[in-house]
């Protein structure tokens, strides 16, 4: 029964989430929750004010007590908009280090968006086949547009209700022309996105936010009409923060920042040609707790896979990488990783990255194909590949990365095998067509490979020196007939 712990370090709060886990049953057993505004200097300076991190790093070690006493096995800690942002975030990641042993991972708007999209894949039944996700934060506001459970379209916009208060709303109550400035810098940013939103034919909206949450408070329940948002507007538009701060379901610190956000939803409905939303408790947290759930038991959800694979297909086509051949590799490097497990001893995670590696190899030939290998490495590790983690997607790109002349670092020994088995892969697929599959028998003092297709032996043949200097086995190549 594993525990384990999600941390959102968001521009607005810091939040976090504990939950045990009983094979793919979750149980959320401790919540916390503090405002810090830790974005609100950065959307004004650039940088994080010391007093906000301060602040922050005490309650994350309230957290780690909490973590600690309920036994979390593991902790991912991640933050958003307002570290992406700021130029001093890795002071701000060494203090939390030092204070609580936690590395702070900064993820992207995409990153955090598909987080949200697995969450609520994973921990909700959605009815409808088309759905768009709202995740209004103190610094972005992330749009998915999700059809039958796969991601679709993807963007994140620098709308949250802390940078936009800042931006527009110096005043409170706010006056008639910030409002009018303010929804008009919206209805332009969303106009942006707005012909592939309408395009999706969307059958339900989703927002997760803290300012949905009491959107939906002061509509009596969790969906929120167009006519009811407009009369929330008014109302929260004409009050000050005392004011606000009363009504049901705000908050004194909501209620500084609930009229951008309430002016942001406002815009969107009309702008995507929507009726209204209904909020949902889940969100980045919820997330995090199942990607940490499918890797610590050693697989992927359905949901997971379904991202990597759609991912890693789109990349191929934008960098017009030949798929049926890329497939092929792919599926001969995950026989080898079987059939040879005995050998190179991997852990098994390392089939994910092959496969993946498999896709893209070939990415770096768009760029040029001279130093294509270079061009692959680079490509793989700076793009957003949902589904992996930037230390995943390093990992891939040097795995596509020592397919050429060159040999990975000496003292990288799962780079080495795992480079390896993908090079006898591309081997075996070197004439590019569906062949006969190969046969493998690993003896005692050789690995006996029977193949079809002499381009196919005539490559293998030259990978046959570091095989043996690797695997301690020779590489007995055979042709099928023989």
């Amino acid at each position: 029964m594993p525990v384990l712990a999600a941390i959102d370090l968001g521009a607005n709060s810091v939040r976090l989430s504990i939950a045990r886990f009983v094979g793919k049953r979750r149980r959320v057993i401790h919540q916390d929750r503090e405002v810090v505004r830790l974005g609100a200097a950065v959307f004004r300076h650039g940088q994080l004010d010391p007093e906000a991190m301060a602040q922050t790093v005490k309650v994350l070690r309230r957290f780690r007590r909490a973590c600690v006493r309920l036994g979390a096995r593991q902790v991912r800690v991640v933050a958003t908009s307002a570290l992406r942002d700021a130029a001093n975030a890795r002071i701000f990641q060494d203090w939390v280090r030092t204070a609580t042993g936690w590395n702070v991972e900064i993820i992207s708007g995409l990153e955090e968006g598909r987080l949200i999209h697995l969450g609520i894949s994973t921990y909700a039944r959605l009815r409808s086949a088309r759905v768009l996700l709202v995740d209004l934060g103190g610094g972005s506001c992330e749009f998915t547009v999700s059809v039958d459970g796969h991601i679709r379209a993807m963007h994140s916009l620098s709308l949250g209700a802390v940078r936009l208060t800042q931006e527009f709303l110096p005043r409170d109550p706010p006056r008639r022309k910030d409002l009018a400035r303010l929804r008009a810098y919206i209805a332009e940013q969303l106009e942006r996105i707005a012909p592939e939103v309408r395009k999706a034919k969307i059958q339900l909206t989703l927002a997760t936010s803290g300012t949905a949450a009491a959107l939906a408070v002061l509509s009596g329940g969790g969906s929120i009409t167009r006519a009811a948002l407009a009369a929330h507007m008014r109302r929260l538009a004409k009050s000050d923060a005392a004011a606000r701060s009363k009504m049901r379901g705000v908050g004194p610190r909501r209620a500084e920042i609930i009229v951008a956000g309430a002016a942001l939803f406002s815009e969107m409905l009309p702008c995507f040609g929507l009726n209204g939303f209904r909020y949902s408790p889940l969100g980045l947290r919820d997330g995090l707790l199942a990607q940490m759930a499918a890797e610590m038991g050693g697989g992927e959800t359905r949901q997971i896979a379904a991202e990597r694979w759609d991912a890693l297909q789109a990349m191929g086509r934008h960098y017009g990488v030949d798929p049926a051949h890329a497939e092929r590799v792919r599926a001969h490097v995950l026989w080898l990783f079987r059939r040879l497990r005995r050998l190179h001893q991997l852990p098994l995670e390392y089939a994910e990255w092959l496969g993946a590696a498999a896709m893209l190899y070939e990415v770096g030939n768009y760029v040029n194909r001279t130093g294509a290998r270079r061009h692959a490495y680079y490509l793989i590790a700076h793009s957003e590949i949902f589904g992996y983690t930037a230390a995943q997607r390093h990992l891939i790109a040097a795995l596509a990365r020592y397919q050429g002349r060159s040999r990975p670092p000496a003292d990288d020994i799962g780079l080495i095998r795992g480079a390896a088995l993908l090079r006898l892969a591309r081997a075996l697929d070197q004439s590019r067509k569906p062949l006969a599959a190969p046969r493998l028998v690993v003896g005692a003092q050789a690995v006996r490979l029977t193949v079809a297709g002499e381009l196919e032996l005539w490559a293998l043949e030259k990978e046959r020196p570091y095989f043996r200097a690797l695997f301690a086995r020779d590489l007995d190549l055979r042709a099928r007939g023989d």
